[in-house]
Formats: structure tokens, C-alpha cells, sequence
């Protein structure tokens, strides 16, 4: 029983992951969606006092954030979902894939994007119908590469200080903007 809590508590302390809490934040999103306020409301406080809240939290932070550390895959994504979002360029549907997401503009189906994670090379890769544009990848140090608008390839750390270099290198008020 010590072997394991140790084990369990090392692989907490030295993950350094917040994860993404897909299992709480997918109840938290359901009961949004349960009905107006005053449903969600009492459906919130249930869950409280029937403590599913508390058990989900607890197994996404003990359990399926670990694994979506050590694995690079959130195991409570939901294939398939989709959700739509409204941007400054129009209304978007945004469907989740086992590799990536598909992003369709709203009025031109006939020209999806997808964003693909190619486990193999650790990339993230823009596809069309008719292109494939490598966007960035995950080094094995924990860097991350991307082409400049040139082509040259730019290596960065993914914090404040890689992001400011990277907008110096490519000009831009942001890292990655759609034209």
C-alpha cells in the first residue's frame, strides 16, 4: 500500500500537469445544457450533496490526468462532439475527431479544415482537400518547432519568452493568425 501511494503521489508531484479535466468539465458543460438556470441550478446543487462533482474532479485529478500526461490523450474525449462557435469571420462548427478536429465555416461545408495530430512525428498539421501544412511540433526536450512564413524553421520554448521571440521572428501581433 506505501509502494502505491508513493507511486501515485511521485507521478503527481513530477507530472507538473494541470490536465484538462474532461470528466469534470464535460458534467460541468451537461449540466449547462440540463435546462434554464434555476434547473441547472438545482441539478448543481444535487450534485453537490450527492457528491458527483467531488468524484469526478477526484478521478480526473488522480487518475485520467495522469494518463493524459504519460499518454499525450485525453481518455474522456468525446469523439464526435461537436460545437459551434461564433467568430469575427462568421459562425464555425468545430466536430472532434480521434486525431484532431474538423472546422467547417458555416455556409462553406465544401471547404473543411482539419487539424491533425500525427502521434508518429508529434506534429500538428493543417489538412485540406488539397494541402497539408505541418503547423508546429512537440520536440523531445519540451520545445516546440514551426515554419516561418519563409519556410526557415524556428525553435521555441513554450512560455513567455518563446512566444515573444517567435512574434519578433515572424512580425505578427500574435503567434498564430488567420488571413
Amino acid at each position: 500500500m506505501k509502494a502505491f501511494a508513493t507511486l501515485v503521489g511521485g507521478s503527481l508531484l513530477c507530472s507538473s500537469c494541470i490536465g484538462s479535466f474532461g470528466l469534470w468539465t464535460g458534467l460541468r458543460d451537461w449540466n449547462q445544457g440540463v435546462g434554464d438556470k434555476f434547473v441547472n441550478e438545482v441539478v448543481f446543487c444535487a450534485f453537490h450533496i450527492i457528491p458527483i462533482y467531488e468524484v469526478c474532479y477526484l478521478a480526473d485529478l488522480l487518475v485520467l490526468n495522469s494518463i493524459e500526461f504519460w499518454s499525450g490523450s485525453n481518455p474522456t474525449a468525446q469523439v464526435g462532439a461537436i460545437q459551434r462557435v461564433k467568430g469575427e469571420n462568421g459562425d464555425f462548427v468545430v466536430r472532434t475527431n480521434a486525431d484532431g478536429y474538423t472546422i467547417t465555416k458555416v455556409g462553406e461545408e465544401d471547404k473543411p479544415l482539419q487539424l491533425v495530430y500525427d502521434v508518429t512525428t508529434r506534429s500538428w498539421n493543417a489538412v485540406t482537400a488539397t494541402e497539408t501544412c505541418e503547423l508546429f511540433t512537440l520536440n523531445e526536450d519540451g520545445t516546440i518547432t514551426f515554419r516561418q512564413q519563409d519556410g526557415t524553421p524556428l525553435t521555441i520554448a513554450p512560455n513567455e519568452e518563446g512566444v515573444a521571440m517567435a512574434r519578433t521572428a515572424t512580425g505578427a501581433a500574435s503567434l498564430f493568425r488567420a488571413e
